[in-house]
């Protein structure tokens, strides 16, 4: 499979880390990445819905989780056969096969079998053996292609039946004897040039007369088996290797193991290592949602590096990046928050500058790169920037950004206000929203000397919608906390018409009632002047934690 790039921002991801990861892509692939795909690693916040929808934009790929796949490790395409298709077809397609095996796939290509050549081995035997009787499965048309005949009458030619073989070598008397003790309608006679054999096999109604070494049947007595419904097939190859090719026309659907199960491309290495180890040949097609091929994986494509790769933008702590990132080489970071404790087996490029958006320094890349900007992608990228500095307003917000700002206002033709009102006013409103649903929308997870806490943050209008359903939130917050193993959670709720927040917030023991953050009742935290998380509030928490230790 081709290797994809995908640019990725954090789990619960904001609008700033959305617009960065689709712009991003955009400039790679402008570059000549093709590879390079925008992906997302959770749902979209209404405000970030609303940009992407009012300006017309897709929405970045939704991986949920990176665990390691099928996808990611497969080679790729493979050769196929049909199930219709006789074993000699099927062999000698078997043979230029890389892997030596074949999926064996029906009209529409959904999996029916694998043929490999235990199987071959194991169930070709049952054919060859000469003391099995009627043991061929086959039809008249597959007779024809397997051995290359000329046919010169053909009747009811996909017809599966079971054959039986008969050579007329015998003195006439004994080949009567002989295609007597056999049900007629089963029987193929391989006749030569034997006028008086074949007479008698088409007054006897057998399936098919077969003459060898290309040997011509007379016009009459071609009319008589036209009469009597019998195939009439002239072979190029000798008795000899005529007889042998016939037991090589059975259906390969007959041989194939039907055993050997498909693995789906979304199965995870884990699940089907052991099923790889079970597989005589140590391999097995690969299907998609509607059961078709796409392809093979084996045990040796495991070994390999992934064809997967990262490059991960406005985040670069594992305990906030999408679940499995630890699998993939990651070949950029793109960041404007603190340095956590990422680590990667090889250098890579990084870029990390206190700015109040990723938004500011993927536009910045743009212009480095000298790559104009296309129209959609600068008003997500203005929408970006705005969306994380308040509208310029955040304590982290800088020049730079408002610079940027205001060159993408130009671009667009979008005022930088009213703009800013619209998308804040668009994730502001809670509504009937549930409480995990508000604390997840942007919710990071953070390690501060091996203390594990969460910090989620919603803008609003006004804090008494929130307030009002204290206790809901109060409750999901501990179930978080509970859940991550967490030393405390928080939401900070910002009052864009304010510039401050409330921090409403649960803890384990008595760590909460040690903050000496101004408390405004139970839980609940009044920080005036403060709105953003992470300039301001996040080293105001690593402060209390230094206290506690």
């Amino acid at each position: 499979m081709k290797k994809t790039v995908y640019i990725i921002g954090h789990r619960n991801p904001d609008t700033d880390s959305v617009v960065a990861a689709t712009a991003y892509a955009k400039l790679k692939q402008l570059l000549g990445h093709k590879e390079c795909v925008a992906a997302r690693a959770g749902h979209l916040s209404p405000q970030t819905e609303y940009i992407f929808h009012r300006f017309k934009v897709p929405s970045p790929q939704y991986l949920p989780e990176l665990l390691p796949k099928t996808a990611y490790y497969m080679s790729g395409q493979c050769e196929t056969v049909s199930e219709n298709a006789s074993l000699w077809h099927a062999v000698h397609k078997m043979q230029n096969s890389a892997d030596k095996v074949l999926p064996v796939v029906d009209d529409e290509g959904k999996y029916k079998a694998l043929l490999h050549y235990n199987a071959f081995a194991q169930n070709v035997l049952g054919i060859l053996n000469p003391e099995n009787e009627a043991a061929i499965s086959t039809s008249i048309a597959l007779i024809r292609d397997t051995l290359n005949a000329q046919p010169l009458i053909v009747k009811n030619e996909n017809e599966i039946f079971k054959c039986t073989v008969l050579v007329s070598a015998s003195e006439i008397d004994t080949f009567k004897a002989v295609v007597n003790e056999h049900l007629s309608e089963n029987i193929v006679v391989i006749a030569g040039d034997r006028r008086e054999i074949q007479e008698y096999c088409i007054s006897k109604g057998v399936r098919a007369i077969i003459t060898t070494s290309g040997m011509l049947f007379d016009k009459d007595l071609q009319a008589k088996a036209e009469e009597k419904g019998v195939s009439v097939l002239c072979s190029p190859y000798d008795t000899s290797a005529t007889s042998m090719l016939i037991a090589y026309s059975t259906p390969v659907s007959i041989i194939a193991d039907k055993n050997a199960p498909a693995v789906k491309r979304v199965d995870t290495v884990q699940k089907i290592r052991g099923l790889l180890r079970e597989s005589p040949s140590r391999c097995l097609p690969v299907v998609d949602e509607k059961n078709c091929v796409i392809g093979l994986i084996n045990e040796s494509d495991l070994a390999h590096e992934p064809n997967v790769e990262l490059i991960l933008v406005d985040h670069n702590e594992l305990s906030q990046a999408v679940e499995g990132v630890e699998h993939y080489r990651i070949q950029e970071i793109i960041d404007h928050h603190r340095l956590g404790n990422l680590s990667t087996k090889y250098p890579i490029t990084f870029i990390n500058k206190p700015v109040g958006s990723t938004a500011t320094l993927v536009a910045t890349l743009y212009r480095e790169n000298r790559v104009s900007i296309p129209k959609e992608i600068a008003q997500l990228l203005l929408c970006g920037i705005l969306s994380d500095t308040l509208i310029l307003q955040s304590a982290t917000t800088t020049d730079i950004d408002r610079k940027m700002a205001e060159y993408l206002s130009n671009i667009t033709g979008l005022d930088v206000q009213t703009l800013g009102r619209e998308i804040v006013t668009a994730g502001s409103h809670i509504g009937d929203r549930k409480a995990d649903e508000v604390i997840h929308q942007d919710m990071k997870e953070y390690n501060d000397e091996k203390i594990k806490y969460t910090v989620s943050q919603i803008e609003v209008d006004n804090t008494d919608e929130i307030m009002g359903r204290k206790k809901e939130f109060i409750d999901e917050l501990e179930f978080e906390r509970r859940s991550h193993g967490a030393l405390f959670s928080a939401l900070l709720v910002t009052d864009i018409t304010k510039l401050s927040s409330i921090m409403l917030m649960v803890s384990e023991g008595d760590f909460l009632n040690q903050i000496d953050f101004p408390k405004q009742e139970d839980n609940v935290f009044y920080l005036k002047d403060v709105v953003s998380r992470k300039k301001q509030l996040i080293p105001m928490l690593s402060e209390q934690l230094e206290k506690l230790a």
